[in-house]
């Protein structure tokens, strides 16, 4: 069993795994192929890869083994629960279950609904990101026993979101309905050279909305969009923010509702 091999054993699992998520990626393999490779690096109970999708804001499941309840929960209100803006941070590595403060596992009807009905003591909620830091959907592992300590399948699975990313996301080009989700309010001319994802920060600008709060709205980090702001403000030469949302103001620029 995964939970009993050795880290080298782990290892070659998580080389499987990257080569099922390319196949997957390039359309020769399904996702469930995925979670089989995965299941040799961590044995489990139930798994499921998400994508999240912008448009009509909730996760859809590609491939997972959870009940119906759970699937549903994960796709339609993960995203609310009081735990998910703390494993969504891109420098966690995954929230393991053992390592959720007790507090937030009380608050979290995730856990005290589908979770712990299942008898589910441990396993990884792993968001994934795409390679402009948009959040693109979710890794989720449970098991009924608990895991060893030291875990070396824990530094795997976080060395695996890259690729399971992209297995997740595969197109590199978004359909025009999801174009209009994640770049509302982008000019076609993109003024002052900046790019769609720097245009709808500066929308965002207009609100006075912080940075963690802009993260929030657009699903990437509160420092991609700190950089993001620091290159509005050097590619329009302007001294800080406030002028930056006048500057959108001007060109009529405001976000998505």
């Amino acid at each position: 069993m995964a939970a009993h091999r050795s880290t080298a054993d782990i290892l070659d699992a998580a080389v499987h795994v990257r080569q099922a998520a390319r196949s997957a990626t390039s359309g020769t393999a399904g996702l469930d192929a995925v979670l089989a490779a995965l299941s040799e690096v961590m044995e489990y109970d139930h798994a499921s890869l998400t994508r999240w999708d912008p448009l009509r804001r909730r996760h859809t499941t590609l491939a997972g083994s959870y009940p119906d309840v759970a699937t549903a929960y994960i796709e339609t209100r993960l995203h609310h629960d009081p735990v998910f803006p703390v494993l969504r941070s891109p420098a966690r590595g995954g929230l393991w279950l053992r390592d959720v403060p007790r507090h937030l596992l009380a608050a979290s009807p995730g856990f005290l609904e589908v979770l712990s009905p299942l008898g589910i003591q441990d396993g990884v909620a792993q968001c994934l990101f795409g390679p402009d830091g948009r959040y693109v959907g979710m890794l989720n592992v449970s098991t009924r026993r608990p895991r060893r300590t030291p875990d070396p399948a824990r530094a795997v699975v976080t060395l695996l979101t890259e690729s399971l990313a992209a297995a997740v996301a595969p197109r590199t080009t978004p359909q025009p309905q999801e174009a209009a989700a994640d770049h509302a309010a982008v000019p076609p001319r993109r003024p002052g050279g900046l790019s769609p994802r720097e245009l709808q920060v500066l929308a965002e600008l207009t609100t006075g909305r912080t940075n963690r709060e802009i993260a929030e709205r657009l699903y990437i980090t509160p420092r991609t969009v700190a950089t993001h702001i620091e290159h509005i403000l050097t590619k329009l030469d302007l001294p800080n923010r406030a002028a930056a949302a006048a500057r959108a103001a001007t060109w009529g620029i405001a976000p998505s509702p």
